[in-house]
């Protein structure tokens, strides 16, 4: 992992599995035309679309992150993705897509694996506590819950996280932290909503 074009191959693979389940390929956007109208702002560039028949079908949201400053890339991260689910869910109610059943709303994450992100991280705690699941836990642990609770919340209809190792991962080389969070459950809840407006 060396930039952020690192995500540019799971997008290409998701892209490819559309059209394979029937989409027709110039209902798939992921190298251009991928902006989007947003309730809170003017738009917003998404990494991949599927648009049909006047339609939004699908969106995703794909980013990755690499040393050595976690800490405040993570709030950045987690408030952006956050806000982005906000605007679209939003700008859905007011009928910014044509309406149409909701559409599939993806996150997909990738961390880098390294002494940093796997270390148990402090938490200040001035007037409240946090969360139990938050104390001690990495930077890795701590993206798995974010995208864990977007599903649960409802932001996002699915999500995957997986890590990389800097020296391994230009290989192809990653690992699913958890199976909840996997490309292969992630890619399964896509083709499902995207199979289901064929």
């Amino acid at each position: 992992m060396t930039g952020g074009a690192q995500v540019d191959g799971f997008i290409s693979l998701f892209a490819g599995l559309i059209t394979s389940a029937g989409i027709p390929a110039k209902c798939v956007f992921n190298n251009k035309s991928l902006e989007l109208p947003g309730f809170f702002r003017p738009t917003k560039e998404w990494d991949l679309l599927v648009i049909k028949n006047g339609h939004l079908i699908a969106a995703i949201e794909a980013k990755s992150q690499v040393g050595p400053s976690f800490g405040n890339n993570f709030n950045n991260r987690t408030e952006e993705a956050m806000g982005t689910a906000l605007d679209l869910w939003t700008a859905y109610r007011e009928k910014a897509f044509s309406g149409g059943p909701q559409p599939f709303l993806g996150y997909f994450f990738m961390l880098e694996d390294c002494d940093a992100s796997t270390r148990a991280v402090k938490v200040s705690e001035p007037h409240f506590p946090v969360f139990k699941e938050f104390k001690g836990a990495s930077y890795m642990k701590r993206y798995e819950l974010f995208c864990r609770k977007l599903v649960l919340e409802r932001h996002y209809t699915s999500s995957a996280f997986i890590t990389s190792k800097s020296t391994t991962g230009l290989r192809g080389y990653f690992k699913t932290p958890a199976t909840d969070l996997s490309v292969e459950r992630f890619v399964k809840e896509l083709f499902a909503r995207v199979h289901a407006s064929i």
